[in-house]
């Protein structure tokens, strides 16, 4: 009795802490209730109160978790220059990333071997253990999946995104301005992430006293995206040549776009074909269920 309540202890608190490890948090909530409905709902405004404290605690814990684990790996010389780079990409922190790593596979490493024990697939002591290494494994690399995952999406929206930012620069640069009044004037259009993170790019070199060029060169090393070196590479090169510069901007641009769209075309051919091969699976698998009968008779 005393192991099926250690069980289902261990299984409830992993349903709760990984629930509360891939809800989306709440951040400011009770604050945002408290100033549209000041007057009243007190009790609305408890629980909300109490449901932005447990994220606290757990953006806390997640944070000083990630922090040694930072530390640890700085003391070692671990680089980790791949996730550094998709971390910038999508303006996240090494340290938030590393804790995120560490309290999911610590859930999945009590969860799922708790699940196994309390339905009673575990033939012996082994079968835990080997379910908890798994799951603590496949637990704690799933947050760098996810990562790689959303920062290609993200570097191709920031593709796409300078492509029309080389289109400003060259529309500027009609209109008489010099290169780098043209660069933070074409790059001050839009709230789009992108555009802000170009900003923000130009107005640090500003700040230093590096060039535009420069600046976008360490920006795209940053990323991680090549487009970003080349453009900076191009514009190093160009000077003051206005009106060639212009040019090469535009056909830039246009180089950009025409890639997109080859991407975009093969993105969708491989759909195509993953929709042809389920489909061919599912007549082999209903002819299959046609002759089975015949088949089986002729056994008989």
């Amino acid at each position: 009795m005393i192991a099926e309540l250690a069980a289902g202890a261990m299984l409830g608190a992993g349903v709760a802490l990984l629930v509360s490890l891939l809800a989306q948090p709440r951040p400011g909530i009770a604050a945002t209730v408290a100033r549209l409905e000041r007057s009243g709902r007190r009790t609305a405004l408890t629980r909300s109160a109490a449901g932005a404290a447990a994220d606290g605690r757990l953006d806390r814990a997640r944070q000083t978790i990630g922090a040694r684990l930072e530390s640890e790996a700085t003391l070692r010389g671990w680089q980790l220059r791949r996730t550094r780079t998709d971390l910038a990409v999508m303006n996240r922190t090494l340290a938030h990333h590393l804790g995120t790593k560490a309290l999911l596979g610590l859930a999945a490493f009590i969860w799922f071997p708790s699940v196994v024990t309390l339905l009673g697939y575990a033939s012996g002591p082994g079968v835990p253990v080997v379910v908890a290494a798994v799951a603590g494994l496949a637990g704690f690399m799933l947050p760098d999946l996810q990562l790689r995952r959303d920062a290609e999406q993200r570097r191709r929206d920031f593709r796409h995104v300078v492509g029309s930012f080389l289109d400003l620069v060259a529309m500027n640069l009609a209109g008489g301005r010099g290169l780098p009044e043209a660069l933070m004037a074409a790059s001050s259009f839009g709230d789009h992430w992108a555009m802000v993170r170009l900003r923000q790019a130009l107005s640090n070199a500003r700040i230093m006293g590096w060039t535009p060029w420069e600046s976008i060169a360490r920006l795209g090393e940053d990323l991680g995206v090549a487009e970003l070196r080349d453009l900076a590479s191009a514009l190093a090169l160009a000077g003051d040549e206005g009106a060639r510069i212009r040019s090469s901007l535009m056909a830039r641009a246009e180089s950009m776009r025409r890639k997109e769209l080859v991407d975009v075309e093969g993105a969708a051919g491989e759909s195509s074909q993953s929709m042809l091969l389920a489909q061919l699976l599912m007549c082999i698998a209903f002819l299959v269920f046609l002759s089975y009968p015949a088949v089986s008779q002729l056994g008989s």
